[in-house]
């Protein structure tokens, strides 16, 4: 059976990206299911590999990529990992604190790996955090987070954040928006697209033949205050079950979660950040993924940030990206893909 090829990102290598690379890999059992490249400053790795190699659960050897050969295509051997350095030669940024060098450097290998995922040259995705503060020093402005430039690199997708953990799925009909301006980006037709989405992936990936799926209210007490929730979020929901989608709600938050499971339900849509991202994370501290839905191809990614307060110390736990790779990973290796 041909491993998954899986691209994964250093992120920042001014937070803990690189760090929580390697003792992911580390800590993974062996032989892998997948066949890893690294994308990001080669510095930056073997500096890792110096401050915390002796204390790795099994051996990590770097094998550098030329420019131009295939990252996938070059022999590493059982302790081997492919890295390919989109800029050698840069300044590496001292662990610590946001800096335009290492925005830079996140940025390019972010471009690497999904000029990757776009080609068809790796099967799955995996990024490591980033800075968007770095990333705007770099020069990039507008720059939001991963989930709006994969967007963007891929034809200005409709994506949707999904994020798992502690037992609970949560995909987000909105992601980055500040809440003064959630009124005006509820709509039926987004809350219909991210049920679908959602829909689709549990089928696809993990074999759940009829989904249930939760619909949140925007607002509390769905139906008592404004107007959102019976003039957007349920018409959405009916253009979900038109489609022969079991989908429920306007729901109230703040009842549901705590009863997901108990419910029957595989999957809660949220109407914004941080209506649905606080449970996951309160049930599952270490090892919460953030999965982008509606790409061309799997992308993962840990649910933590850059931590630049640990970087560098040594301290870092590698659950998050462990957890990104193997469902990356698995998720790469089921039969369909996200529409």
């Amino acid at each position: 059976m041909t491993p998954i090829r899986l691209a994964i990102t250093l992120g920042d290598p001014a937070g803990i990206g690189p760090e929580v690379v390697v003792r992911a890999l580390a800590a993974l059992p062996r032989p892998w299911s997948f066949r890893p490249v690294l994308v990001g400053p080669a510095a930056a790795l073997e500096r890792e590999l110096a401050d915390i190699g002796t204390n790795l659960e099994t051996t990590l050897t770097l094998v550098p990529v030329a420019p131009g050969a295939d990252p996938f295509g070059v022999p590493t051997g059982p302790d081997g990992v492919a890295l390919v350095d989109p800029a050698p030669g840069a300044p590496l940024p001292a662990p610590g604190a946001p800096s335009p060098a290492g925005g830079r450097a996140a940025l390019a290998a972010l471009e690497a790996v999904v000029d990757l995922g776009v080609r068809g040259a790796a099967d799955a995705i995996v990024t490591a955090p980033l800075s968007k503060a770095a990333v705007r020093m770099a020069g990039r402005p507008g720059f939001v987070g991963h989930t709006e430039h994969l967007a963007e690199r891929t034809g200005g997708r409709e994506v949707r954040m999904m994020m798992t953990g502690g037992g609970l799925r949560v995909v987000l009909v909105t992601s980055h928006v500040a809440v003064a301006d959630l009124p005006a980006r509820i709509h039926a037709e987004g809350v219909f697209l991210t049920i679908r989405l959602i829909h689709d992936a549990l089928i696809a990936h993990e074999g759940i033949a009829r989904p249930r799926i939760a619909v949140c209210g925007l607002n509390p007490h769905p139906g008592e205050f404004g107007t959102e929730d019976e003039q957007e979020v349920a018409p959405g929901i009916e253009l979900a079950r038109a489609e022969g989608i079991r989908a429920d709600g306007p729901l109230a938050a703040d009842g549901l979660f705590a009863r997901v499971r108990e419910l029957g339900y595989d999957a809660v849509v949220a109407m914004y950040h941080d209506q649905g991202l606080g449970p996951v994370k309160l049930l599952e501290p270490d090892g919460v993924v953030n999965v982008t839905l509606g790409l061309p191809f799997v992308r993962t990614a840990p649910g933590h940030g850059t931590a630049f307060d640990l970087a560098g110390k040594g301290k870092a736990r590698g659950t998050g990206m462990a957890a990104a790779i193997a469902l990356a990973a698995r998720w790469a290796a089921s039969h369909g893909a996200p529409a």
